[in-house]
């Protein structure tokens, strides 16, 4: 088991601005951010005491979807490794990386020289993607992303291994005989899988150390836990999962602007209790959004929530 946070207390990360710009989420701001935006932010999550930050990962993104996804998505390995040299502390989540589309031998030389060069602090999220023309262009199947998926991590759970010449047979890759260093410095890599669909959720229950779900409401996360316990135990899997959440829009204090409807704002005390549910609802942690107007403001805003609202998490 590949446990990244201590068990019992609620752990919170974030996924970064900038980095990745759906209209689904981005600020206004974020158009025009730069590099030194985004490191901003990744230090002050760092300094607030954040247990991850989390990138996307798309290749290219076809017309007919460039207005709702928009075409910024940076390079997630690129990416984690520019933060893990401005970071101390905090891990680093690709939330997801879409693993079918590379071959398992150059997704490992990329995650375990990231792994390597930051101290052991990967995270490997990883999803099966939803994009049929990223997948075709790339000579890759669509239509068998999943079991794509399923055997690319079984072949990257030996790539990532401690073997300097790892072995894997199977019906899409097989390899040996071809060594690679360096090794990550993790003698496990955790691999949390994302996904809310039922066949993500069972390739979390059975080949992951954790879930990441896909924006599910509180409400659906109960019957969505119980069916992953449910899974593992009958795959034999003694092993707890580390479970996730990505919770409401966040505004520490009275926002004084529109912050939209869904937005949970307010004191501190009161943002706690409420970001406390998820534990009770079986959620080991919580990824977190903040609205903001720029970049000072989202800084301030994990600054605030580092020290007035995290220390109530696990009261």
């Amino acid at each position: 088991m590949a446990r990244v946070f201590e068990e019992g207390r609620l752990a919170y990360g974030m996924q970064l601005p900038v980095q990745s710009q759906s209209t689904l989420y981005a600020e206004p701001w974020e158009a025009s951010a730069t590099a030194a935006d985004l490191a901003a932010v990744a230090r002050a999550a760092d300094r607030a005491g954040f247990g991850y930050l989390a990138t996307c990962d798309h290749v290219a993104i076809p017309r007919r979807l460039a207005g709702p996804m928009g075409t910024v998505w940076y390079d997630p390995v690129a990416t984690l490794a520019y933060l893990a040299g401005i970071t101390e502390r905090v891990r680093l989540l690709s939330h997801v990386a879409i693993v079918a589309l590379r071959h398992p031998l150059l997704s490992a030389k990329s995650y375990a020289t990231l792994d390597h060069l930051s101290g052991g602090r990967l995270v490997l999220g990883v999803g099966a993607g939803h994009v049929q023309e990223e997948f075709e262009v790339l000579g890759v199947d669509f239509d068998r992303r999943g079991p794509l998926l399923d055997e690319s991590l079984d072949a990257l759970r030996a790539a990532l291994g401690p073997e300097e010449f790892p072995e894997f047979e199977g019906g899409a890759f097989s390899f040996k005989d071809l060594g690679q260093l360096p090794r990550p410095t993790q003698e496990r890599v955790p691999v949390w899988v994302g996904g809310s669909s039922p066949a993500a959720v069972r390739r979390a229950a059975v080949r992951g150390d954790g879930w990441l779900p896909q924006g599910d409401p509180r409400e659906k996360l109960p019957a969505q836990i119980a069916r992953i316990r449910e899974l593992r135990e009958a795959a034999g899997i003694a092993e707890p999962i580390e479970i996730g959440a990505i919770t409401e829009a966040l505004y520490v204090g009275e926002p004084g602007w529109d912050t939209g409807r869904r937005t949970l704002t307010g004191k501190p005390e009161a943002l706690a209790a409420s970001l406390r549910e998820y534990a009770r609802l079986g959620v080991d942690q919580i990824q977190v959004r903040f609205r903001s107007r720029d970049r000072a403001e989202l800084v301030d805003q994990i600054a605030a929530f580092g020290a007035d609202v995290a220390p109530h998490l696990n009261d």
